[in-house]
């Protein structure tokens, strides 16, 4: 049924009835258009023993993230439909999806529709509460042969306790994965049958594992994926747990990323945590064989830190650096602004080579502190005509030399 309403009163509808997920769309031109986002996607989640909103900002390349609670997304909306954005989208608890439209003028027109195929999955019966599971990609009470041997399930499927924060990274990484399965599958075709993937600093494996099991068992998709860590004791282990599940398409391998040779062209490069310049030896590798799709999660970026450390003891030989010198006084800023930094230009780099690049928050910072993950697609197609000049801009005003440029020249 189509009928006009107000933003508050479909705003109070929405959250009355146990809003799911939402979708804010079509911005309207206005004077700040620049710093309006182009989408944002709402979901309730868990965080603690309290449910919140969270907000995902697709603003140009860049994706920002928010948590809000019922009564601010209830002012959020209201404020924002009909003035800032024009469409609107909902799923509530009931299996309803109510869609609004917005006029010039700022009216709305509301259709709601029933949707038959989830309305019993998440409609709650008399005397059950809201409160609901995040539904996650590997489903807890299902037990998963890896996570039991990495000792995150037990054999009931019962995520433990001290490893629930592992498990929810793990989550989350499969959601990033599974946002680019559309352009995985396009990647297959009569000649290449089989999808390339290349982990570099694999570790103990559990996100190679998680995306193996993702793909290959449950999206049957034909893959090979390849871990490499310098650990020779870590690599043999987890080549017998692979052979252990029959994970024929998984290979593990002893040697540094380097020198790694093999495997031209893979269709996706993972690098997660590989420490300092070893994740700029990752995006180098990846970028040289043409990698497709790059996922990086960096850790421990020293090099850049070191330079700008290096800059403040030599700032009064620099005229005009003194306009950094808040940054570079105090060792935790000046690290944290480093990391930043590195991450900006990497992502620049990556954008001079032909990617369309993505920064976003891995998870949250209570988990971790090193939150932020690179997600480059490659397009032919793609125009760099500001990213040399964006790119030696700040590199030169910031004076640095980062690894990632010496590796790609």
């Amino acid at each position: 049924m189509e009928c006009a309403e107000t933003a508050p009163d479909l705003a109070r509808e929405v959250l009355k009835k146990g809003l799911v997920s939402g979708v804010l769309s079509a911005p309207r031109r206005t004077g700040n258009q620049t710093q309006t986002a182009q989408k944002i996607r709402i979901r309730k989640i868990t965080q603690g023993t309290e449910e919140v909103f969270h907000l995902e900002y697709f603003q140009g390349k860049q994706v920002f993230h928010r948590n809000k609670t019922g009564p601010e997304l209830d002012a959020f909306i209201t404020e924002s439909l009909g003035t800032v954005y024009a469409k609107a989208s909902f799923s509530v608890q009931n299996g309803e999806t109510i869609q609004a439209l917005s006029n010039k003028r700022g009216r709305l027109s509301v259709l709601r529709k029933n949707n038959p195929d989830t309305a019993g999955a998440v409609h709650l019966s008399a005397g059950q509460t809201h409160d609901r599971k995040k539904k996650y990609i590997l489903e807890e009470g299902v037990p998963v042969p890896f996570l039991m041997d990495l000792g995150i399930m037990n054999s009931s499927g019962t995520v433990l306790k001290a490893k629930y924060d592992k498990f929810r990274q793990i989550n989350r990484f499969l959601e990033f994965i599974e946002d680019i399965v559309p352009e995985l599958r396009r990647h297959l075709s009569e000649e290449k049958k089989t999808l390339s993937i290349i982990d570099f600093g694999c570790g103990k494996s559990y996100l190679t594992f998680a995306v193996y099991y993702y793909l290959a068992v449950l999206q049957k998709l034909p893959v090979h994926i390849t871990g490499l860590d310098l650990k020779k004791d870590v690599i043999q282990k987890c080549g017998t747990l692979a052979q252990k599940y029959g994970y024929d398409g998984l290979s593990f391998i002893a040697g540094d990323i380097a020198g790694y040779a093999e495997n031209d062209s893979p269709d996706m490069v993972i690098s997660l945590h590989a420490c300092d310049t070893a994740t700029d030896e990752a995006l180098a590798q990846a970028v040289r064989k043409n990698a497709k799709i790059i996922f990086s999660v960096p850790c421990c970026q020293h090099e850049i830190n070191g330079q700008l450390s290096k800059q403040n003891n030599d700032s009064a030989s620099q005229p005009g650096r003194f306009i950094l010198a808040p940054l570079l006084r105090h060792g935790i800023v000046r690290e944290q602004f480093s990391s930043l930094l590195t991450d900006a230009l990497r992502a620049s780099l990556l954008e001079k080579a032909g990617y369309t690049v993505q920064v976003m928050e891995f998870i949250d910072m209570v988990h971790t502190p090193k939150n932020l993950l690179i997600r480059a697609v490659f397009s032919e197609t793609r125009e760099n005509t500001n990213q040399n000049t964006e790119y030696e801009t700040l590199r030169d005003f910031m004076g640095v030399h980062p690894a990632l440029e010496g590796l790609l020249s």
